[in-house]
């Protein structure tokens, strides 16, 4: 078998979104090819609630899914779908945006936000979908303990079991996975498919290059995943899809394939017809 080597190890950047919440973009616009189902991917690790407490207040979505996924901390959360509700620590907010959608996102205060929101594609036949939501509560999410090390299955599978989501509209895994010091965890997966990690504590090696906490291993094509944690343990996401090789033009929040269908999404919101669906 062939085991995936780093591609090379993802920073990001400090940045400032929503009404001024600092947060680390390790990756979107055009940096986003490389990653190829998944568009961006914002990482929040903050003790301080005046970096966050702003929030991100009511602002649309079009042609993508946004995947939240708390390790500590709380942000309420509210849309054009009528949903409203708080996402904490070990729960996650699956929002497929589709042919429009408004929603709002505000971090509450605690001792600690540590977390990230991810980007998910949408293939061009299903970029004007219905909108739709989902919320997945700790307990949804199966959890895989093995010896020294515990999975936890957001979406997707691992060996025999499935996730808290077990389709949607691209084949997407991800697993929160947390291991001892100095162990060693091998995942199996399509080799063509895009795979990074995020680590949000501690330190291991992926694919023989150390990586340390808010940054991306990017793996190159192979069929399986080895990593060695350090001597303090490491947690961090696994991200995996099969690419979509299609265009894409970014307008903001709203991701189309094209810059006329980015216009016409933006020329929607100001005559008030951007909702399809759902209570504007």
């Amino acid at each position: 078998m062939e085991k995936r080597k780093i591609n090379r190890v993802v920073v990001g950047q400090e940045s400032v979104d929503g009404a001024g919440v600092k947060l680390r973009r390790l990756f979107g616009g055009r940096s986003a090819k490389d990653f190829d189902p998944f568009l961006l991917l914002d990482g929040f690790n903050s003790t301080d609630p005046d970096d966050y407490k702003k929030g991100f207040p009511w602002h649309p979505h079009r042609g993508i899914e946004t995947v939240t996924y708390l390790i500590s901390g709380a942000i309420e959360h509210g849309d054009s779908l009528g949903n409203r509700g708080v996402i904490r620590g070990g729960e996650c907010q699956w929002m497929t945006a589709g042919s429009g959608i408004l929603h709002q996102e505000m971090p509450l205060e605690s001792d600690h936000l540590l977390g990230v929101q991810l980007w998910v594609n949408l293939p061009q036949k299903e970029k004007m979908v219905d909108p739709a939501y989902r919320d997945i509560s700790g307990e949804m999410i199966t959890t895989v303990e093995e010896e020294g090390v515990t999975i936890k299955i957001i979406a997707g599978f691992y060996g025999d079991q499935m996730g808290a989501i077990e389709k949607s509209y691209v084949a997407v895994r991800l697993l929160d996975v947390e291991l001892e010091s100095n162990r060693e965890w091998i995942l199996q997966g399509d080799p063509s498919n895009a795979l990074f990690c995020y680590v949000f504590t501690g330190e291991a090696s992926f694919g023989g290059e150390v990586v340390g906490p808010t940054s991306i291993a990017l793996m190159e094509d192979g069929e399986h995943l080895v990593v060695k944690s350090g001597k303090k343990g490491v947690r961090f996401l696994v991200a995996e899809g099969p690419p979509l090789a299609e265009e894409i033009a970014w307008g903001g929040p709203i991701v189309m394939n094209t810059r006329e269908e980015v216009h016409q999404a933006f020329k929607e919101l100001e005559e008030g017809t951007f909702i399809k669906k759902g209570y504007s």
